[in-house]
């Protein structure tokens, strides 16, 4: 099938900025995992992670180190001590799909920042809900397997895995809109009044029930593995923003598609699209799929979820838009950011306005 062909990750040579001492790291990789042997040839993942993601290719077979980027960042941003942890809980007691987590390194001399290795696993990922590189018949049930995933890892036992420890247990949706609230004010440059109305309105309608569960954070179908022949999800990846934290923030997320617009770059919105034409479920289905299989009646205040994750979205968004511009005011990928941000945040805010009433679920 030739769309299989052009869905594997693009790999590049390691670029400059990110080059650490190979024979340091094989020197510590044969201690730390001996069956590796001598071989070890490194290539980079192109793309936007954050944590900078290379391919080992060794005697043994074929791993991945995800590690922290270099230079100064934030105390709590790109804790891949934190991926490891969950990655390494969920293959070692669960089914739920996620690489092999190997081995983890919180030595800073032997690469220059903490890194962690996990299987490669090869597959198929493709961002856009559309999925117009996969056949039409393979679209829905996609969709659905990203459900019946979702739905299998929010029922994970997070005390009986070993990740009691790993976030508060309650109060996820406040803590969140509060720590956005504080970032998008750090990062503001024009005035957004969608943004304002919504850090006025989100604290007063946080969801009437409160529940814990592990929260990927940033579950969308780009951040999910297809089998190489078979619309069946075999990998969650990049789990840099995981915590425990509200099972239906993440199903929001995954939705937010169905309320942006098709033709704004960047936002992998179908809004406009003929989603029985492409063979994609609509927003109520896919709710629905999810519910029964996490065995809900229904979800009462959809909306509430739906305006939390554009605001959060939105102010994430404005974070990317605030840096570009202080590193560069002409931009012209920044001032599209930019955009946006805004969009988000009216989006959420027209949502909040309606209330129940206006989503259909």
């Amino acid at each position: 099938m030739s769309a299989v062909a052009n869905l594997d990750p693009q790999l590049v040579d390691v670029l400059d900025a990110h080059r650490f001492d190979e024979q340091k790291l094989k020197a510590w990789l044969q201690e730390a995992m001996p069956d590796i042997g001598d071989r070890l040839v490194i290539q980079q993942f192109q793309g936007g992670q954050s944590n900078p993601t290379f391919l080992l290719d060794t005697d043994s077979g074929r791993y991945v180190l995800r590690k922290k980027p270099p230079g100064k960042t934030l105390p709590s941003a790109h804790m891949v001590e934190r991926e490891y942890k969950v990655i390494r809980a969920l293959s070692d007691n669960t089914d739920v799909p996620v690489p092999q987590a190997r081995v983890l390194c919180e030595d800073a001399d032997i690469i220059g920042t903490p890194f962690y290795v996990m299987d490669f696993m090869p597959g198929r990922v493709v961002s856009h809900p559309a999925l117009r590189a996969l056949d039409r018949p393979e679209r829905r049930p996609v969709h659905e397997a990203a459900m019946d995933t979702l739905a299998q890892m929010h029922s994970v036992d997070v005390n009986a895995v070993g990740l009691g420890d790993f976030g508060r247990p309650e109060g996820y949706v406040a803590r969140q809109v509060a720590r956005w609230t504080k970032q998008y004010l750090a990062s503001k440059t024009d005035d957004m009044p969608a943004m304002d109305n919504l850090m006025a309105w989100l604290p007063d309608h946080l969801p009437k029930n409160d529940e814990c569960a592990i929260a990927h954070g940033d579950y969308r179908l780009g951040n999910l593995m297809l089998a190489p022949d078979k619309p069946e999800i075999i990998a969650i990846l990049d789990w840099e923003l995981s915590t425990l934290g509200h099972p239906l923030a993440d199903l929001a997320y995954y939705c937010l598609p169905y309320h942006l617009p098709m033709d704004l770059e960047g936002s992998r919105g179908i809004v406009g699209e003929d989603l029985e034409a492409l063979n994609v479920p609509e927003e109520h289905e896919l709710v629905e799929h999810y519910c029964r299989q996490s065995g809900r009646s229904g979800i009462d205040d959809w909306h509430v979820y739906l305006s939390f994750s554009l605001f959060r979205l939105a102010a994430i968004v404005q974070g990317v838009y605030a840096r570009a511009l202080q590193g560069n005011a002409s931009n012209a990928d920044a001032l599209q950011v930019g955009k946006r941000a805004s969009m988000l945040a009216e989006a959420g805010w027209r949502i909040a306005q309606n209330g129940a009433k206006g989503v259909s679920v």
